[in-house]
């Protein structure tokens, strides 16, 4: 159910899409730093705000609320769109 006009939508950190993500990249993708592409904020993916009250997971910027990535698992695939971000720098573990 949307939240109304004049409540705000609650979303928890990123932190909460590590279980999803981690099935896509098979790595820890919550220590990746991107660039927003809205903002040009760098930060860990982390630190982004995270809404899973939608048809699949809305991952937006702290600092300006851009849609940095979306998830969708469907019971044959994911579709991951990463259009909001300039980069994904992730770290090789040695």
């Amino acid at each position: 159910m949307a939240a109304a006009r004049h409540e705000p939508v609650l979303h928890v950190d990123g932190n909460a899409a590590a279980g999803a993500l981690s099935e896509v990249f098979r790595i820890d993708i919550i220590a990746a730093l991107g660039r927003c592409r809205h903002c040009g904020s760098v930060k860990a993916v982390g630190e982004a705000m995270v809404f899973i009250d939608a048809p699949g997971i809305v991952v937006r910027c702290r600092d300006c609320q851009g849609v940095l990535l979306r998830l969708v698992e469907t019971p044959t695939r994911y579709w991951l769109d990463l259009s909001g971000l300039n980069y994904l720098e992730i770290d090789r573990e040695d």
